[in-house]
């Protein structure tokens, strides 16, 4: 396969080797993923339940599927994955997260293959999963269209897609930077970069560029008086997910 162009952009992978210890810390830096990742692990379990026919209720619902994590940060997406059956991969272009994820998925008796990697390598090492996840990283990316068509590379034919990230309009800068950074200090000054925001059509359309089916999006909405996360089909106003299929 040739080569992808290196889509790390080594600015943003400083601002979160620097916060690496806080990963599994639940009122740390990364509080904001903690409190979402209850409504990100329902899409992504209903989603590879539906698109590979397998029952949630089973005790290993996912075996027999190699599922990728594209910047897996400590492993709060990566270790449920392996709970429920799924052989998984943990990538991250953080060299910094990787220790706190393997000492982390240990302590827990999990098994995951983390490894210090970008998805453009893996996919001209010819890797081939039938479900990668791509959390919150798009945005942070160099080039968005480059690193989801990395992504589609990795998949294997019938593979499953879950891409997430930020809305770019007021409101999401609003929420995302002015709330989230400045005002509830959840996160370090500068973690976001409101331009880098993509909205739904635009992550659609470069999808469909990438040789991607899109087949679903929701929106991921914080009420701030109940103090939760909720999915929604109609607000992708802020934070949204998307599901997409390789065609056979």
């Amino acid at each position: 396969m040739q080569a992808h162009p290196n889509t790390v952009d080594p600015s943003e992978i400083a601002k979160f080797e620097a916060m690496a210890a806080e990963w599994w810390d639940p009122h740390g830096k990364f509080k904001p993923l903690h409190m979402l990742n209850p409504c990100r692990l329902d899409y992504i379990t209903q989603q590879i339940a539906g698109e590979f026919d397998r029952d949630l209720k089973s005790p290993k619902p996912f075996q027999g599927l190699r599922l990728l994590d594209i910047g897996c940060g400590g492993g709060l997406l990566s270790e449920p994955m392996a709970r429920l059956g799924a052989e998984v991969v943990g990538a991250d272009a953080a060299e910094g997260n990787l220790p706190v994820a393997r000492i982390h998925a240990e302590q827990s008796r999990i098994e995951i293959d983390y490894r210090h990697t970008t998805a453009e390598d893996m996919a001209v090492a010819g890797e081939q999963f039938d479900v990668v996840l791509n959390m919150e990283v798009v945005e942070h990316v160099a080039d968005p269209s480059g690193f989801l068509t990395a992504s589609q590379h990795l998949l294997k034919p019938g593979g499953l897609l879950i891409c997430s990230t930020i809305n770019r309009n007021p409101k999401s800068y609003a929420m995302a930077i002015f709330g989230a950074e400045v005002v509830m200090r959840w996160l370090p000054r500068g973690t976001h970069e409101w331009n880098k925001f993509i909205t739904p059509d635009e992550l659609f359309e470069l999808l469909r560029q990438a040789s991607l089916e899109p087949v679903d999006r929701k929106g991921f909405v914080f009420n701030p008086i109940l103090w939760n996360w909720s999915i929604s089909d109609r607000d992708l106003s802020v934070n949204y997910v998307t599901a997409s299929v390789k065609p056979g």
